[in-house]
């Protein structure tokens, strides 16, 4: 099985980066083949335009969709992007792992989003939800959060998590055809003692050694 990894924390030793290092080593063990996108350790560049490309679809006036399709037909994607599509491409599970912050996706990780689902390589022209590009492969939200889980329910202090998640889940990630697993949340593991975070550590990999058994979840629409 190919396994895409997607790190968006800027701190290595962070609880972040050893749920990353975790499942890198747990899966390579399993003898699955894993590729990685450290964004940070990249310098990744979240912002998008027209060096997204090599080609040029109208020169007078930028719209990006636009000029995804032109350079999904003409091979025109520039050097990075076309290497973070491959390795989706290639990818039966994704993975990303970030802290929760804002309510939303680190800026980074967004950004690698709008300049790598690319419309006409990744969706569009009737590719979406049940037809998408990737409706055989399978995504999973590996996070961390600054609040206790208590705070993320439905009448909670944060409010539900899976209303928070669902834009990720349903807007990114089924939008392009995947299967969404069960998120994996730490909660405030900055406030955790070094025993526990290493019990999550082992039940993180242990659920990674049975990942292709997994089912997905059900994410509604609304």
């Amino acid at each position: 099985m190919n396994v895409l990894i997607v790190l968006a924390h800027p701190e290595p030793q962070s609880f972040n980066g050893a749920l990353f290092d975790t499942a890198v080593s747990t899966l390579h063990e399993a003898g699955h083949h894993v590729a990685t996108s450290d964004l940070y350790r990249m310098g990744f560049n979240p912002v998008s335009g027209r060096h997204n490309f090599t080609t040029v679809k109208d020169p007078a006036f930028l719209k990006l969709q636009v000029e995804e399709s032109h350079a999904s037909e003409t091979h025109g994607f520039a050097l990075d992007i076309e290497a973070e599509l491959q390795k989706l491409e290639a990818a039966d599970v994704m993975i990303w792992q970030f802290p929760l912050w804002w309510f939303g996706l680190p800026a980074i990780l967004k950004g690698w989003v709008d300049r790598v689902f690319a419309m006409g390589r990744v969706y569009g022209y009737g590719h979406i939800y049940d037809t998408g590009r990737f409706r055989d492969k399978r995504a999973l939200l590996s996070l961390t959060t600054g609040g206790p889980a208590e705070a993320y329910v439905p009448g909670g202090f944060n409010g539900d998590l899976d209303a928070i998640l669902r834009p990720i889940h349903r807007g990114m990630l089924q939008f392009t055809g995947f299967s969404v697993l069960q998120p994996a949340v730490h909660w405030q593991p900055a406030h955790v003692e070094p025993a526990a975070r290493q019990d999550w550590l082992d039940a993180w990999a242990e659920r990674l050694r049975h990942i292709e058994q997994e089912a997905p979840i059900e994410v509604g629409q609304y």
